[in-house]
Formats: structure tokens, sequence, C-alpha cells
């Protein structure tokens, strides 16, 4: 198992191939449709340091505010990263990301982005909300919070030992199409139409 502190260089990153089981721990911020589309029309300046050389998480966290005014983590489990295929390789490379973070991957225009700029596509198991949280150690701050509410808000998280996958590198390497090239084959043959 590889461990990795954020945030980390590109050289650090171009390491990764898929299949390295890693370790997280260091700073990252989530982000979802309404984050990637609002990082997408303008330059933040003020979210850019928190995105420079670490990771985004495809994430609508349960988030619970204490009496003083802090935040804690309740759940914390990957969404769907598909829906950001749009946007992810230009927020990659206009923010300085090293990472995703999600579930399901993602596809060729990501991918691209990936090896272009030297960054990888991390899973995160769906299921352990509550585990993926305890992981996650402060709530450092919080971007767009009124605008668009605590699932699509853009949290600045310190994590530690956050289990992840890598299932697509900076060398063009893709679990997912492995697995879509694999299961598109397997048909054609149940169906008769590899012969």
């Amino acid at each position: 198992m590889a461990r990795l502190t954020l945030p980390c260089d590109e050289a650090t990153v171009r390491k990764l191939k898929v299949g390295d089981f890693v370790e997280l721990t260091g700073r990252m911020i989530t982000g979802r449709d309404a984050a990637h589309h609002w990082l997408m029309h303008g330059f933040r300046e003020e979210v850019a340091p928190y995105m420079k050389n670490s990771v985004i998480y495809h994430v609508g966290p349960v988030v619970k505010k204490h009496e003083d005014g802090t935040y804690s983590f309740v759940a914390a489990g990957p969404t769907t990263s598909a829906r950001e295929e749009p946007f992810q390789a230009d927020v990659i490379g206009r923010y300085g990301l090293r990472g995703v973070i999600g579930k399901g991957g993602m596809f060729a225009k990501t991918l691209a982005g990936l090896k272009e700029h030297g960054a990888v596509y991390l899973h995160a198991v769906g299921g352990t909300a509550q585990v993926l949280a305890a992981c996650v150690k402060k709530v450092e701050t919080v971007f767009q919070l009124k605008e668009f509410g605590v699932p699509e808000a853009l949290w600045v998280i310190d994590v530690e030992d956050f289990p992840v996958v890598v299932t697509m590198d900076s060398h063009g390497g893709s679990l997912h199409a492995e697995v879509e090239s694999a299961s598109r084959k397997k048909l054609e043959e149940l169906l008769g139409l590899g012969a």
C-alpha cells in the first residue's frame, strides 16, 4: 500500500499505476456538479490554493454543525463521477489538481487530462460513508455553502489514512476501460457475434 501526503508534486503522482492501493493524508477539497460548473465559469482565486497539487473528492457529505460554529463529517461516501466528465479535465488543468476521487470511473476526456497534467483517478468504495467520514479529521473551511447547500458546497477537509485505489493513472491506464472492453468481448461471445 502506498501512502500519499497532500499536497504532493507531479513526479510523485506519476509513480502511481492502475491497481495501486493508496492511503491519503493531508488536505483535499470536495466538489460535485454545482462546484464544477462554478469552477469553470471564471478562475476562483479563493479556492485555487486549496486545489493546487491536491485532489477533489466527488462527494455529497452529511455534515454536522457544532455549537462553536465548527463542522464535522458524519457520512462521506463517494458519488458517481461520470457527471463531471465534461468539466473534469479542464478543472484539473486550470487548478493544478493531482487527483480526483469518486466512484464509477470517468472517460476518455478525463483520462487524457490525467495524462497531460500528471494526475490520477482514485476510486473510493461506495457503501462506506461512515468509515470514510471517520478519516476526515477536520473541516478547515467551506466555500459556496449558502449558495449551493451542504452536499454541493466545496468543503476543505483534512484527512488521515483515507483509503482509495488508483483506477485511472497518468500514463493512460484505465481499469474502467479494461473492464468495459472485457465485458463487451464476453457479451459478443455469448451472443455469437465474435465468430
